[in-house]
Protein backbone atom coordinates (compact mmCIF):
# COMPACT_ATOMS: atom_id res chain seq x y z
CA UNK A 1 0.00 0.00 0.00
CA UNK A 2 1.17 3.54 -0.78
CA UNK A 3 0.58 6.38 1.70
CA UNK A 4 -0.18 9.90 0.43
CA UNK A 5 0.33 12.64 3.01
CA UNK A 6 -1.29 16.06 2.74
CA UNK A 7 -4.46 18.10 2.59
CA UNK A 8 -8.10 17.28 1.84
CA UNK A 9 -10.56 20.08 1.08
CA UNK A 10 -13.45 21.23 -1.07
CA UNK A 11 -12.88 23.17 -4.30
CA UNK A 12 -15.64 25.70 -4.99
CA UNK A 13 -16.23 26.47 -8.68
CA UNK A 14 -18.44 29.56 -9.28
CA UNK A 15 -21.39 28.72 -11.54
CA UNK A 16 -22.47 30.98 -14.40
CA UNK A 17 -25.28 33.00 -12.87
CA UNK A 18 -26.85 36.22 -14.09
CA UNK A 19 -28.65 37.00 -10.82
CA UNK A 20 -27.47 40.13 -8.99
CA UNK A 21 -25.89 39.90 -5.55
CA UNK A 22 -25.56 36.09 -5.35
CA UNK A 23 -23.08 33.42 -6.41
CA UNK A 24 -23.75 29.72 -6.92
CA UNK A 25 -20.96 27.21 -6.47
CA UNK A 26 -20.24 23.69 -7.66
CA UNK A 27 -18.33 22.11 -4.77
CA UNK A 28 -15.90 19.27 -5.54
CA UNK A 29 -13.83 17.24 -3.08
CA UNK A 30 -10.16 17.90 -3.71
CA UNK A 31 -6.73 18.92 -2.52
CA UNK A 32 -3.60 17.79 -4.34
CA UNK A 33 -2.68 14.85 -2.05
CA UNK A 34 -6.37 13.87 -1.81
CA UNK A 35 -6.46 13.73 -5.62
CA UNK A 36 -3.21 11.76 -5.85
CA UNK A 37 -4.54 9.11 -3.45
CA UNK A 38 -7.74 8.77 -5.48
CA UNK A 39 -5.75 8.74 -8.70
CA UNK A 40 -3.68 5.82 -7.42
CA UNK A 41 -6.78 3.91 -6.33
CA UNK A 42 -8.43 4.46 -9.73
CA UNK A 43 -5.29 3.03 -11.32
CA UNK A 44 -5.70 -0.07 -9.10
CA UNK A 45 -2.85 0.83 -6.73
CA UNK A 46 -3.71 0.19 -3.05
CA UNK A 47 -3.50 3.64 -1.44
CA UNK A 48 -4.20 5.40 1.84
CA UNK A 49 -4.42 9.09 2.74
CA UNK A 50 -2.81 10.57 5.82
CA UNK A 51 -4.47 13.89 6.61
CA UNK A 52 -6.53 15.73 9.17
CA UNK A 53 -10.26 15.37 8.47
CA UNK A 54 -12.94 17.45 10.17
CA UNK A 55 -15.95 15.93 11.87
CA UNK A 56 -18.07 18.63 10.22
CA UNK A 57 -20.46 17.84 7.35
CA UNK A 58 -17.80 18.51 4.71
CA UNK A 59 -15.24 16.37 6.50
CA UNK A 60 -17.72 13.49 6.60
CA UNK A 61 -18.24 13.90 2.87
CA UNK A 62 -14.49 13.81 2.23
CA UNK A 63 -14.15 10.60 4.22
CA UNK A 64 -17.11 9.12 2.35
CA UNK A 65 -15.51 9.98 -1.01
CA UNK A 66 -12.29 8.25 0.01
CA UNK A 67 -14.17 5.13 1.08
CA UNK A 68 -16.16 5.15 -2.17
CA UNK A 69 -12.95 5.43 -4.18
CA UNK A 70 -11.41 2.52 -2.24
CA UNK A 71 -8.75 4.71 -0.61
CA UNK A 72 -7.93 3.41 2.86
CA UNK A 73 -9.11 5.70 5.65
CA UNK A 74 -6.97 3.98 8.30
CA UNK A 75 -4.59 6.95 8.46
CA UNK A 76 -7.17 9.73 8.71
CA UNK A 77 -6.85 11.97 11.77
CA UNK A 78 -10.29 13.19 12.82
CA UNK A 79 -10.76 16.47 14.68
CA UNK A 80 -13.27 19.20 15.43
CA UNK A 81 -11.41 21.71 13.27
CA UNK A 82 -13.14 23.06 10.14
CA UNK A 83 -12.65 21.80 6.57
CA UNK A 84 -10.50 23.89 4.24
CA UNK A 85 -12.31 25.57 1.32
CA UNK A 86 -10.68 26.59 -1.96
CA UNK A 87 -12.34 29.06 -4.33
CA UNK A 88 -11.28 28.15 -7.88
CA UNK A 89 -11.27 30.63 -10.76
CA UNK A 90 -10.57 29.53 -14.34
CA UNK A 91 -9.06 31.71 -17.06
CA UNK A 92 -9.88 31.46 -20.78
CA UNK A 93 -7.44 28.55 -21.24
CA UNK A 94 -8.92 26.57 -18.35
CA UNK A 95 -5.96 27.20 -16.04
CA UNK A 96 -7.03 27.57 -12.40
CA UNK A 97 -6.28 30.15 -9.72
CA UNK A 98 -7.03 29.42 -6.07
CA UNK A 99 -8.12 31.35 -2.99
CA UNK A 100 -7.89 29.31 0.19
CA UNK A 101 -9.92 29.57 3.37
CA UNK A 102 -8.15 27.24 5.74
CA UNK A 103 -6.73 28.99 8.81
CA UNK A 104 -7.18 26.65 11.76
CA UNK A 105 -8.42 23.84 9.52
CA UNK A 106 -8.29 20.11 10.18
CA UNK A 107 -5.68 19.34 7.53
CA UNK A 108 -3.33 22.14 8.68
CA UNK A 109 -3.61 21.36 12.39
CA UNK A 110 -1.92 17.94 12.38
CA UNK A 111 1.04 17.54 14.72
CA UNK A 112 3.58 14.70 14.76
CA UNK A 113 2.06 13.29 17.94
CA UNK A 114 -1.23 12.83 16.03
CA UNK A 115 0.31 10.70 13.27
CA UNK A 116 -0.51 6.99 13.56
CA UNK A 117 2.25 4.39 13.48
CA UNK A 118 3.23 3.71 9.88
CA UNK A 119 2.65 0.02 9.29
CA UNK A 120 4.90 -2.41 7.42
CA UNK A 121 2.25 -2.60 4.69
CA UNK A 122 3.22 0.91 3.54
CA UNK A 123 5.54 0.61 0.54
CA UNK A 124 6.27 4.31 0.20
CA UNK A 125 5.03 7.83 0.92
CA UNK A 126 4.18 10.91 -1.13
CA UNK A 127 4.21 14.48 0.20
CA UNK A 128 3.12 17.69 -1.44
CA UNK A 129 1.43 21.08 -1.59
CA UNK A 130 0.73 23.51 1.25
CA UNK A 131 0.72 20.86 3.96
CA UNK A 132 4.52 20.76 3.54
CA UNK A 133 4.93 24.44 4.50
CA UNK A 134 2.03 25.40 6.80
CA UNK A 135 2.67 24.83 10.51
CA UNK A 136 2.19 22.69 12.47
CA UNK A 137 1.48 20.04 9.81
CA UNK A 138 4.62 20.90 7.81
CA UNK A 139 6.85 20.14 10.77
CA UNK A 140 5.01 16.88 11.37
CA UNK A 141 5.36 15.75 7.75
CA UNK A 142 9.01 16.79 7.48
CA UNK A 143 9.77 14.74 10.57
CA UNK A 144 7.75 11.82 9.19
CA UNK A 145 9.64 11.92 5.86
CA UNK A 146 12.97 11.84 7.69
CA UNK A 147 11.85 8.96 9.87
CA UNK A 148 10.55 6.95 6.90
CA UNK A 149 13.36 7.70 4.44
CA UNK A 150 14.28 4.05 4.08
CA UNK A 151 11.00 3.69 2.21
CA UNK A 152 10.37 5.14 -1.26
CA UNK A 153 9.58 8.88 -0.95
CA UNK A 154 8.15 11.20 -3.60
CA UNK A 155 7.54 14.95 -3.40
CA UNK A 156 5.71 17.64 -5.38
CA UNK A 157 5.86 21.23 -4.01
CA UNK A 158 2.60 22.25 -5.77
CA UNK A 159 2.94 25.86 -4.60
CA UNK A 160 -0.12 27.79 -3.40
CA UNK A 161 0.90 31.38 -2.62
CA UNK A 162 -2.59 32.34 -1.46
CA UNK A 163 -2.17 30.13 1.59
CA UNK A 164 1.57 30.75 2.15
CA UNK A 165 2.80 33.85 0.27
CA UNK A 166 6.42 33.75 1.49
CA UNK A 167 8.56 32.07 -1.19
CA UNK A 168 11.43 31.67 1.27
CA UNK A 169 9.19 29.42 3.35
CA UNK A 170 8.51 27.33 0.23
CA UNK A 171 12.21 27.19 -0.65
CA UNK A 172 13.02 25.99 2.84
CA UNK A 173 10.28 23.37 2.61
CA UNK A 174 11.53 22.13 -0.75
CA UNK A 175 15.06 21.84 0.60
CA UNK A 176 13.88 19.84 3.59
CA UNK A 177 11.91 17.35 1.53
CA UNK A 178 14.61 17.15 -1.17
CA UNK A 179 16.90 15.73 1.50
CA UNK A 180 14.43 12.87 2.04
CA UNK A 181 12.94 12.28 -1.41
CA UNK A 182 13.86 9.74 -4.08
CA UNK A 183 11.85 11.58 -6.74
CA UNK A 184 10.78 15.20 -7.15
CA UNK A 185 8.08 16.21 -9.63
CA UNK A 186 7.72 19.97 -10.07
CA UNK A 187 5.83 22.13 -12.55
CA UNK A 188 7.63 24.78 -14.59
CA UNK A 189 5.34 27.39 -13.05
CA UNK A 190 6.35 26.38 -9.54
CA UNK A 191 10.02 26.14 -10.48
CA UNK A 192 10.02 29.67 -11.94
CA UNK A 193 8.36 31.03 -8.80
CA UNK A 194 11.03 29.48 -6.62
CA UNK A 195 14.17 29.80 -8.74
CA UNK A 196 13.46 32.34 -11.48
CA UNK A 197 17.12 33.06 -12.24
CA UNK A 198 18.50 29.55 -11.93
CA UNK A 199 18.94 27.07 -14.77
CA UNK A 200 16.99 23.89 -13.88
CA UNK A 201 20.04 21.69 -14.51
CA UNK A 202 21.91 23.50 -11.71
CA UNK A 203 19.10 22.99 -9.20
CA UNK A 204 18.61 19.38 -10.32
CA UNK A 205 22.28 18.67 -9.60
CA UNK A 206 21.90 20.20 -6.16
CA UNK A 207 18.95 17.92 -5.47
CA UNK A 208 20.98 14.96 -6.68
CA UNK A 209 23.67 15.92 -4.17
CA UNK A 210 20.99 15.74 -1.45
CA UNK A 211 20.16 12.17 -2.53
CA UNK A 212 17.30 12.63 -5.02
CA UNK A 213 17.48 10.08 -7.85
CA UNK A 214 14.93 11.38 -10.36
CA UNK A 215 13.60 14.89 -11.12
CA UNK A 216 10.67 15.55 -13.46
CA UNK A 217 9.78 19.05 -14.69
CA UNK A 218 6.30 19.39 -16.24
CA UNK A 219 5.19 22.39 -18.28
CA UNK A 220 1.44 22.21 -18.93
CA UNK A 221 0.93 21.07 -22.50
CA UNK A 222 4.58 21.74 -23.37
CA UNK A 223 7.55 19.40 -23.26
CA UNK A 224 8.22 17.40 -20.10
CA UNK A 225 11.83 17.06 -18.96
CA UNK A 226 13.27 14.38 -16.71
CA UNK A 227 16.75 13.98 -15.26
CA UNK A 228 18.21 10.83 -13.71
CA UNK A 229 21.12 11.03 -11.28
CA UNK A 230 22.70 8.39 -13.52
CA UNK A 231 23.45 11.19 -15.98
CA UNK A 232 20.78 11.08 -18.67
CA UNK A 233 18.00 13.51 -19.58
CA UNK A 234 14.72 12.74 -21.33
CA UNK A 235 11.97 14.80 -22.98
CA UNK A 236 8.34 13.84 -23.59
CA UNK A 237 5.46 15.72 -25.23
CA UNK A 238 1.90 15.42 -23.82
CA UNK A 239 -0.73 14.32 -26.36
CA UNK A 240 -3.06 16.96 -27.73
CA UNK A 241 -6.55 16.54 -26.24
CA UNK A 242 -9.29 19.16 -26.11
CA UNK A 243 -8.89 21.02 -22.79
CA UNK A 244 -11.92 21.73 -20.59
CA UNK A 245 -9.74 22.78 -17.64
CA UNK A 246 -6.38 21.76 -16.17
CA UNK A 247 -7.54 21.22 -12.58
CA UNK A 248 -5.99 18.01 -11.28
CA UNK A 249 -3.68 17.50 -14.27
CA UNK A 250 -0.53 17.67 -12.15
CA UNK A 251 -2.03 15.34 -9.54
CA UNK A 252 -2.96 12.89 -12.29
CA UNK A 253 0.57 12.99 -13.66
CA UNK A 254 1.92 12.35 -10.16
CA UNK A 255 -0.40 9.42 -9.53
CA UNK A 256 0.45 7.86 -12.90
CA UNK A 257 4.20 8.21 -12.31
CA UNK A 258 3.84 6.56 -8.92
CA UNK A 259 1.64 3.81 -10.36
CA UNK A 260 4.34 2.90 -12.86
CA UNK A 261 7.19 2.99 -10.34
CA UNK A 262 5.20 0.97 -7.79
CA UNK A 263 4.91 -1.85 -10.32
CA UNK A 264 8.53 -2.58 -9.51
CA UNK A 265 9.04 -4.86 -6.51
CA UNK A 266 11.27 -2.25 -4.89
CA UNK A 267 10.45 1.26 -6.20
CA UNK A 268 13.24 2.85 -4.16
CA UNK A 269 15.72 0.61 -5.92
CA UNK A 270 13.96 1.09 -9.26
CA UNK A 271 14.66 4.84 -9.37
CA UNK A 272 18.33 3.96 -8.87
CA UNK A 273 18.44 1.61 -11.84
CA UNK A 274 15.68 2.60 -14.27
CA UNK A 275 16.81 2.89 -17.88
CA UNK A 276 16.02 5.53 -20.48
CA UNK A 277 13.48 3.49 -22.46
CA UNK A 278 11.51 2.47 -19.38
CA UNK A 279 11.51 6.02 -18.04
CA UNK A 280 10.39 7.37 -21.40
CA UNK A 281 7.44 4.95 -21.39
CA UNK A 282 6.52 6.06 -17.85
CA UNK A 283 6.63 9.75 -18.81
CA UNK A 284 4.39 9.16 -21.82
CA UNK A 285 1.92 7.16 -19.73
CA UNK A 286 1.73 9.91 -17.10
CA UNK A 287 1.42 12.65 -19.73
CA UNK A 288 -1.46 10.78 -21.38
CA UNK A 289 -3.22 10.37 -18.03
CA UNK A 290 -2.87 14.10 -17.27
CA UNK A 291 -4.16 15.05 -20.72
CA UNK A 292 -7.18 12.81 -20.21
CA UNK A 293 -8.05 14.62 -16.96
CA UNK A 294 -7.92 17.93 -18.85
CA UNK A 295 -10.78 16.80 -21.10
CA UNK A 296 -13.30 17.04 -18.22
CA UNK A 297 -14.16 19.50 -15.50
CA UNK A 298 -12.32 19.42 -12.22
CA UNK A 299 -10.00 16.79 -10.84
CA UNK A 300 -11.72 13.79 -12.42
CA UNK A 301 -8.78 11.43 -12.70
CA UNK A 302 -8.80 8.46 -15.12
CA UNK A 303 -9.35 4.84 -14.19
CA UNK A 304 -7.07 1.98 -15.15
CA UNK A 305 -9.64 0.77 -17.68
CA UNK A 306 -9.73 4.21 -19.32
CA UNK A 307 -5.95 4.37 -19.45
CA UNK A 308 -5.68 0.87 -20.91
CA UNK A 309 -8.15 1.84 -23.62
CA UNK A 310 -6.35 5.09 -24.47
CA UNK A 311 -2.92 3.49 -24.45
CA UNK A 312 -4.12 0.69 -26.74
CA UNK A 313 -5.46 3.36 -29.09
CA UNK A 314 -2.14 5.21 -29.00
CA UNK A 315 -0.29 1.98 -29.74
CA UNK A 316 -2.50 1.28 -32.78
CA UNK A 317 -1.94 4.83 -34.02
CA UNK A 318 1.83 4.38 -33.79
CA UNK A 319 1.58 1.05 -35.60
Amino acid sequence: MFLVCGEALFDLFPEDDTSFGSVKFDARAGGSPFNVAIGLARLSVPAALLTGISRDVLGEKLAAVLAHECVSTDYLIRSGRRTTLSLVGLDSSGSPSYSFYGIGSADCGVKFKHIPTIGDEIKGLHFGSYSTVVRPVARAFTRLARKQNKKFISYDPNIRLTIEPDLDVWRSGVKGFAKCADIIKISREDYDLLYSNKNPEIKVQQWFNYGVKLVILTDGGEQIKAWSYRGFELNAKPPGFKVVDTVGAGDTFQAAILKCLLEYENPKQAVNTIGQSDLNAILNYAATAAALTCTRRGADLPTLAEMNSVMRGNSKTMD
